[in-house]
C-alpha cells in the first residue's frame, strides 16, 4: 500500500530533509496547504523536541504566508490523521463566504462560493508559493 501524503509530498512548493509544503488540490478552497513530515510518524509527541518545534515553525510560516498574500479572516490549523496516521498539519484560508463557514472544512457545506470569487483568490496561488518560499530562505 502506497502511502497519500508520501505521493502528493513529490511535488511540493517547498522541502527539506525533514518535511514539506504542499499546496492542496481543493477547488473550494484555494491556498489550502498542509505541512507533510517525511517520516511514518503518527503522533507529534513522536518527534524529538527539536522536530517537534521545527514542525510548528514551519506550520507558523506557513500561516504567516497565508495572511500575507489571501488576507483570509481566519487561519485553520489542524491535525487530524484519522485516515492516514502520517504526521500533517493543515493550514486551511478560511473567509465568510467560503462553502463551510463557520463550520469546519470537512463539515456539510452550507453554501456555494462564487466562480468569481474563487477565480481571484486561485490568482494569488503564485504569490503564495512566493512567499511560501521566502519564508523558507529558500
Amino acid at each position: 500500500m502506497t502511502c497519500e501524503l508520501c505521493h502528493l509530498a513529490i511535488e511540493p512548493v517547498w522541502r527539506n530533509d525533514k518535511f514539506a509544503v504542499i499546496l492542496v488540490d481543493d477547488a473550494a478552497y484555494p491556498g489550502f496547504c498542509r505541512v507533510i513530515w517525511h517520516d511514518h510518524i503518527k503522533e507529534m509527541s513522536d518527534l524529538a523536541q527539536d522536530d517537534r518545534l521545527l514542525l510548528n515553525d514551519a506550520v507558523w510560516k506557513v500561516e504567516e504566508a497565508l495572511r500575507e498574500t489571501m488576507q483570509p479572516l481566519k487561519v485553520n490549523v489542524a491535525s487530524l490523521g484519522n485516515v492516514v496516521p502520517h504526521l500533517h498539519w493543515h493550514v486551511i484560508p478560511r473567509f465568510a463566504d467560503d462553502a463551510h463557514f463557520p463550520a469546519p472544512v470537512w463539515a456539510a457545506a452550507a453554501r456555494t462560493t462564487g466562480d468569481a470569487i474563487l477565480a481571484q483568490r486561485r490568482a494569488l496561488l503564485p504569490q503564495l508559493r512566493t512567499a511560501i518560499v521566502r519564508r523558507f530562505g529558500a
